[in-house]
């Protein structure tokens, strides 16, 4: 058998099935992930102000510690 009737016979029981519904699990799982990924980023949401009793209590202990320098301060 020559490399030509090799390509040949491969190229001629080769599947020729719809692409698009072969990929769709890359899709699913892009989804997915994005959506695994959105969930953590929206978990963050407001922790600052979960903590602002902190946030004060901090403000106060140190306030004498900032230094106001720069342009209108």
């Amino acid at each position: 058998m020559t490399i030509a009737t090799i390509v040949a016979l491969a190229a001629e029981s080769e599947h020729h099935g719809n692409v698009a519904l072969e990929t769709v699990w890359y899709g699913i799982v892009a989804i997915c992930v994005f959506a695994a990924l959105a969930v953590v980023t929206l978990s963050y949401r407001n922790v600052a102000n979960r903590h602002s009793h902190k946030a004060e209590a901090y403000a106060r202990a140190h306030a004498n510690d900032v230094q106001h320098v720069g342009h209108g301060h």
